[in-house]
């Protein structure tokens, strides 16, 4: 008599491998570059590739709700610790530090904060086309979690410009893009043409 015990083992396994399959597995990652409305809407934050090979991930401020102070001025970086930063307006500046790739497809570093001159530990990704998953953290213990919701509208007063061009947002000089160094060896000036026809050849 044959025994089905190896039948039903047989049989469960392949279920359990169905059943495996069938599940979804972890969300692939969208593109985490673009221009974003903050949670609280206060912001506009654009996103983009930096760093020497545009592996790191970097944010300005391109839109405020508020830009101005009461006396009708741009609101300034005034509790930044460089002293050399803090007479820069608030709209245009970096507020995402050269986010790093990590193993799971996500960018971790530092977000700086201008309402208090602050920096704190940050991690950055995206699931979706239409959301940003933006989770601060103090001290490592103080975490919090927003979703930035993509626009692509164009508020009034949005800064619309390339990074570090005329009507765009400013890169931190750490993460300014450096002129690309040629090293070319300068091509020989060519000699002025004679005027007239050329000499008829023997």
């Amino acid at each position: 008599m044959t025994s089905v015990t190896p039948r039903l083992a047989a049989a469960a396994l392949v279920g359990v491998m169905a059943l495996a399959a069938m599940r979804p597995g972890p969300a692939a990652a969208a593109d985490p570059t673009g221009t974003w409305l903050t949670e609280d809407g206060r912001a506009r934050v654009r996103t983009e590739h930096c760093g020497p090979r545009h592996t790191h991930l970097c944010g300005y401020i391109v839109w405020a709700k508020k830009p101005l102070d009461d006396q009708g001025r741009p609101r300034l970086d005034q509790f930044n610790p460089d002293p050399g930063k803090q007479a820069r307006p608030l709209l245009g500046h970096q507020m995402l530090l050269g986010l790093a790739p990590n193993e799971e497809g996500r960018f971790e570093g530092k977000i700086y904060n201008g309402d208090n001159g602050k920096s704190y530990d940050v991690t950055v990704w995206s699931e979706r086309p239409t959301e940003l998953s933006v989770k601060g953290c103090m001290l490592a213990v103080f975490c919090g979690s927003q979703a930035w919701k993509r626009v692509t509208d164009v508020a009034p007063g949005q800064l619309q410009g390339a990074t570090d061009a005329a009507g765009g947002p400013r890169a931190d000089p750490e993460w300014a893009a450096k002129p690309a160094a040629t090293g070319a060896v300068p091509a020989p000036a060519r000699r002025p043409r004679p005027d007239g026809p050329p000499a008829p050849t023997r």
